[in-house]
């Protein structure tokens, strides 16, 4: 599963390949890079990559659920490559009729994980590109280590499986998280959206055979993003 802590590493499998006559990179600032040990879930090219990276202005977009819309507002200037790629996939309709797979409740995790069309944490889009790290969170209180901090509620993220494998998957955060910096933030989550993330919190985690009362699996009712576009 492609996780936020990385404890694990990501194997994908079963996708469709990428389509053919394409560069294994991209040749701008952003070098999309294709990945075929982790072909892409659903079919879809590498994001076109200017010489220059549009890196001013915000970007609306709805994510359209079954629980609730999920406004968002992208921020070019917070991680170019990574806006740039989102909305790229999010125009070719990659995340349209897919599941948030993965519904975090630790007390210094609450994040709602999306982006993965197979719905299993091992899906993405069939390329990987460089991390655009924030230097401007809060440090986390009572760290000993001085290395983790704070991702504010209402945070938009990418997920990732190591440095610079950024993909499909991100994640929403619910409530104030302690992380390392290590995940992309380009973005924030709009009052409506977080009212939505507030009920599917409430709602809970799927039990397990194994874990009866788990802090960290599927959401109890499942999350679908029916649409995702443009605009608010």
């Amino acid at each position: 599963m492609r996780i936020l802590l990385a404890l694990v590493l990501v194997v994908l499998g079963g996708g469709v390949a990428q389509a053919s006559g394409e560069p294994d990179v991209t040749r701008g600032p952003c070098a999309y890079t294709k990945t075929p040990d982790e072909p892409a879930s659903r079919p879809v090219r590498l994001p076109s990559d200017p010489r220059h990276t549009p890196d001013r202005g915000k970007v609306d977009v709805l994510l359209k659920t079954n629980q609730g819309r999920i406004p968002l507002k992208l921020d070019r200037a917070a991680g170019p490559c990574t806006v740039q790629s989102f909305l790229h996939l999010l125009d070719k309709g990659f995340y349209d009729r897919t599941t948030c797979h993965r519904l975090t409740a630790y007390p210094t995790l609450k994040v709602l994980q999306c982006g993965d069309p197979t719905g299993t944490g091992e899906g993405g889009p069939g390329y990987k590109y460089k991390d655009e790290l924030p230097t401007n969170l809060p440090p986390a209180p009572n760290d000993p280590t001085g290395t983790r901090r704070i991702y504010p509620r209402g945070t938009l993220a990418m997920a990732n499986a190591g440095p610079d494998t950024n993909g499909s998957q991100f994640f929403l955060v619910q409530s104030d998280s302690t992380l390392r910096p290590n995940y992309t933030v380009f973005g924030s989550i709009g009052e409506e959206g977080l009212r939505t993330l507030d009920k599917i919190a409430a709602t809970g985690i799927k039990p397990t055979a194994e874990d009866p009362a788990p802090v960290d699996g599927s959401p109890l009712k499942p999350v679908d993003i029916k649409d995702a576009k443009r605009g608010c």
